[in-house]
C-alpha cells in the first residue's frame, strides 16, 4: 500500500498518513457512484436542494474546523481560509436553489410541441490543486451535485485532510452513501483511472496546463467532457490617470495572496511610464508592510510556499545575486518561507512569461494604451487581470481588448460564486460558478411532440 505523509508547510510537522487509492479503489469507487447517482437524479428537485442545503448548514457548523484544516495542511492565513470554508458553504447553498431552476425551454415548431430537459451526466470526476483546496473542491462538487450527478473528488497528494472532512459532512448531513466520495493518491494513478475510466463522463481538473493538456488529450481520446482551469500569468495594468496611491497600495495582495500560488494572480504590473517611479516609491512600503509569519495568527497575511521542492522551483526564477527592485523579509526556521520580491524586467524575460506561482511580482513600463495591451497579450495564458484608471471608456476598451476570461476595474477581484470563471488561451476551457454552472454538468435532450391529428 502506498500512503502520502502529510506536512505542515509553515513548521514542516508531520501531520497524517493518508492511505492512496488504487486503481480497483477507482473501480469500486464509480461503481458505487452509479448506483448513487440513479437514485439521486430521480428525486424531486427540492428533495435534491433540501439535502444539498442540510450539507450546507453541515459545513457552516464546523467552519473553523475546516480553516484550521486548511492552515495546516495548505499554511494558508487563517483570515483566508474562513473565506475559503465559508465559500464552499455559500456555494452549496446557492447551487441547491439552482437545481429547483434548472429549467429547459419550449421551442415553437411546426405540428407539434418542442421541449427540452438537462440530463445529468452521470459520475463527474474533480480533480483538486493544492493551492485552493476548499473551494475548487467545491466549485466542481456543488454545481454537480445539484444537476444530479455523482461526485468523485480526487484532492492533490499534499492537501488531502479538508477533502476526507468534507466528504464525512455529507454523510452525516444526509447525503447518499456513494454519492461523493474521496480518492487520494498521486495524479498519475488516481487521477489516470478517474480520468480513463468509461464509467466517468465528465473530468473537472484545477491544475498546470501541462498536464490539462494531458488530460484533455486522454478525454478527446474517449469523447469524454472536459473543464479545465489551468495557468495564469495576469498583467495588472496602472495608467498614468489612476488613482495612483490606491493602486499602489492594492498591487501587493494582488501577487502576495496565498504566496503567490494562484493562477490569478497579478505577476505582471504594467505602469504607463510617466507614473512609473512615483508608482515604485509608493509599492516599496505597501510589500514591506504585507504581514508574513504564523498563519494561525489574524495578522497574517502572507504564509509559507507548499513544500521545499516548491520553493526551490520559485527561488530558481531569482538567483540570490539578482538585483531585486523591492524585497521582504521571511522567517528564518522551520518552514518553506520565501520573501516577498519585485523585479523590474521587460515583456520578454522568463520571470514575465512563465508561471512562476510564487511571491514574485515583475514591474514593466509601457508607453500608452495600445502598448498596455500589447504586453498584456505576450502571454500564452489569459486567465485574469486588473485594469487601473479614472477613464471609464478607456476602462471599457482595454477590458474588451486584453484576451483573458476575468478583469477587474480599479480592483483585483476574481472570483464571485455568482458569475462564471474561467480562462482564455492556455489558461483553460470551459466555465465554473456562476448562474449556468450547473449546466456544465448536464447534457441537453430535445422531445418532438406531435399534435397533428391522426389522418
Amino acid at each position: 500500500m502506498y500512503e502520502h505523509h502529510i506536512v505542515n508547510p509553515a513548521t514542516e510537522e508531520h501531520l497524517a498518513t493518508v492511505p492512496d487509492a488504487t486503481p480497483r479503489d477507482v473501480d469500486a469507487a464509480v461503481a458505487r457512484a452509479a448506483a448513487a447517482q440513479r437514485a439521486w437524479a430521480a428525486l424531486a428537485p427540492g428533495d435534491r436542494a433540501r439535502q444539498l442545503r442540510r450539507f450546507a448548514a453541515a459545513v457552516d457548523a464546523h467552519l473553523e474546523e475546516l480553516a484550521l484544516l486548511e492552515v495546516a495542511e495548505a499554511g494558508h492565513p487563517i483570515g483566508n481560509a474562513r473565506w475559503e470554508a465559508g465559500n464552499v458553504r455559500d456555494l452549496l447553498d446557492y447551487a441547491a436553489g439552482g437545481a429547483e431552476r434548472l429549467n429547459g425551454a419550449q421551442i415553437p415548431v411546426a405540428g407539434g410541441l418542442n421541449v427540452t430537459f438537462h440530463e445529468p451526466l452521470g459520475v463527474v470526476a474533480v480533480i483538486a490543486p493544492w493551492n485552493f483546496p476548499l473551494p475548487i473542491a467545491g466549485w466542481g462538487l456543488a454545481p454537480a451535485l445539484a444537476a444530479g450527478n455523482a461526485v468523485l473528488l480526487k484532492p492533490a497528494e499534499t492537501t488531502p485532510l479538508t477533502a476526507l472532512r468534507l466528504a464525512e459532512l455529507a454523510l452525516a448531513a444526509g447525503l447518499p452513501e456513494g454519492l461523493f466520495q474521496v480518492l487520494p493518491g498521486a495524479g498519475p494513478v488516481v487521477g489516470g483511472a478517474l480520468v480513463e475510466h468509461p464509467g466517468v463522463a465528465k473530468v473537472v481538473f484545477t491544475g498546470s496546463t501541462a498536464v490539462g493538456k494531458q488530460i484533455m488529450a486522454s478525454c478527446a481520446e474517449r469523447v469524454k467532457r472536459v473543464t479545465l482551469e489551468l495557468g495564469g500569468k495576469s498583467p495588472n495594468i496602472v495608467f498614468a490617470d489612476a488613482d495612483v496611491e490606491a493602486a499602489a497600495a492594492a498591487a501587493p495582495g494582488s501577487f502576495l495572496d496565498n504566496t503567490g500560488q494562484d493562477c490569478c494572480a497579478r505577476s505582471r504590473i504594467l505602469v504607463q511610464r510617466t507614473v512609473y517611479d512615483r508608482f515604485m516609491e509608493l509599492l516599496e512600503p505597501a510589500v514591506k508592510a504585507f504581514a508574513v509569519g504564523d498563519p494561525t495568527d489574524p495578522a497574517t497575511r502572507m504564509g509559507p510556499l507548499i513544500s521545499a521542492a516548491h520553493r526551490e522551483r520559485v527561488r530558481s526564477y531569482v538567483p540570490e545575486s539578482a538585483p531585486a527592485a523591492i524585497r521582504g523579509e521571511a522567517p528564518a526556521g522551520k518552514g518553506f518561507w520565501y520573501p516577498a520580491t519585485v523585479l523590474e524586467g521587460a515583456p520578454d524575460d522568463r520571470v514575465a512569461t512563465e508561471e512562476i506561482f510564487g511571491p514574485i511580482a515583475v514591474v514593466i513600463p509601457f508607453e500608452d494604451e495600445a502598448d498596455a495591451v500589447r504586453i498584456a497579450d505576450a502571454t500564452d495564458y489569459g486567465l485574469s487581470g486588473s485594469i487601473w484608471t479614472r477613464d471609464i471608456g478607456r476602462a471599457l476598451r482595454v477590458s474588451r481588448a486584453v484576451s483573458a476570461g476575468n478583469l477587474s476595474v480599479n480592483s483585483h477581484s476574481s472570483v464571485r460564486y455568482w458569475t462564471p470563471f474561467g480562462g482564455f488561451k492556455q489558461s483553460g476551457l470551459g466555465r465554473e460558478l456562476g448562474p449556468d454552472a450547473l449546466t456544465a454538468f448536464t447534457d441537453t435532450k430535445n422531445v418532438f411532440i406531435s399534435t397533428e391529428e391522426p389522418k
